[in-house]
């Protein structure tokens, strides 16, 4: 417990900074390739598919599950707080909120992270649409 207790921020916050990082690594490189993407080499509408959702899985499993993470730090936090508190015997309301509060932020950082993730990757959906019909027009 007492290892869980100082290193839980470090770990959860850790945890989805890794996975921002991650994320606009991939919406960066999505960005870059549909600026210079040339349809007209793109054979046939699978090759076209594959080539323009390649990363989007990971930008969206990133937004899916970025607050689960950040919900995981605070119940471990809200769970350190009650045993901190069966272990000194006392109730001190000061503690009690202290505790939950920096509990909380574990889940506000998650949020922060899944946001821009999901909105990231709608616009990036929205240009393979723009592309894909782009395509269409090639193939007439």
């Amino acid at each position: 417990m007492e290892f869980l207790k100082h290193n839980l921020d470090y770990l959860v916050l850790g945890t989805l900074g890794l996975m921002s990082v991650v994320m606009l690594t991939f919406v960066f490189e999505r960005y870059l390739y549909f600026w210079r993407v040339r349809l007209e080499e793109i054979p046939n509408r699978d090759r076209l598919f594959i080539v323009l959702t390649r990363h989007l899985t990971v930008i969206s499993t990133i937004g899916v599950n970025a607050p689960y993470v950040g919900l995981l730090g605070t119940v471990l936090g809200i769970l350190i707080t009650f045993y901190d508190l069966g272990q000194g015997g006392a109730i001190d309301t000061k503690a009690i909120m202290l505790g939950l509060a920096l509990a909380l932020k574990a889940t506000a950082a998650g949020l922060v992270v899944a946001i821009p993730s999901i909105m990231f990757y709608n616009a990036l959906m929205r240009r393979v649409d723009v592309l894909t019909a782009r395509w269409n027009e090639l193939q007439r």
